[in-house]
């Protein structure tokens, strides 16, 4: 899979996800998703998918797609200043702690490995806390 977690081309993805699987046919990719082979070869072209076919997809290849959204979320949206604030009024769970996944944890060292960004950069950038950002290095590295 890719690890560029900040340009999804989710259709890409799928395709590369499916040659992973040889036990999935195209037939059966059709009969899951009920659709022809015009419509699945348009959804590997396609940037962007519905969410309940995303779902579809997760669920055929055993792999959760939405989880790449989850991660751009953690690592590129701007920082909440009143988390509590804003959820007492919602109806939305509220999640109280970023999950940082493996791929996201081998992403941030690779840029360091690689000399891209410097651990200030990763720390400011992606606000990851300096310890966390320390541990993992000790502990991956």
């Amino acid at each position: 899979m890719n690890s560029n977690f900040k340009k999804i081309h989710i259709g890409q993805l799928i395709k590369s996800k499916v040659s992973e699987h040889e036990d999935i046919t195209l037939d059966r990719i059709c009969n899951f998703l009920d659709c022809d082979e015009e419509k699945i070869q348009m959804m590997y072209t396609s940037e962007n998918l519905e969410t309940d076919l995303l779902l579809k997809w997760s669920k055929l290849l055993k792999f959760d797609f939405f989880r790449l959204y989850s991660q751009h979320l953690i690592l590129y949206s701007p920082p909440q200043k009143s988390v509590a604030k804003n959820s007492k009024n919602s109806t939305l769970p509220h999640f109280r702690k970023n999950i940082y996944t493996k791929e996201i944890i081998e992403f941030v060292l690779e840029l360091i490995e690689k000399g891209e960004k410097d651990k200030q950069e990763i720390i400011d950038e992606y606000r990851i806390p300096k310890n966390t950002l320390y541990k993992w290095i000790s502990k991956y590295s």
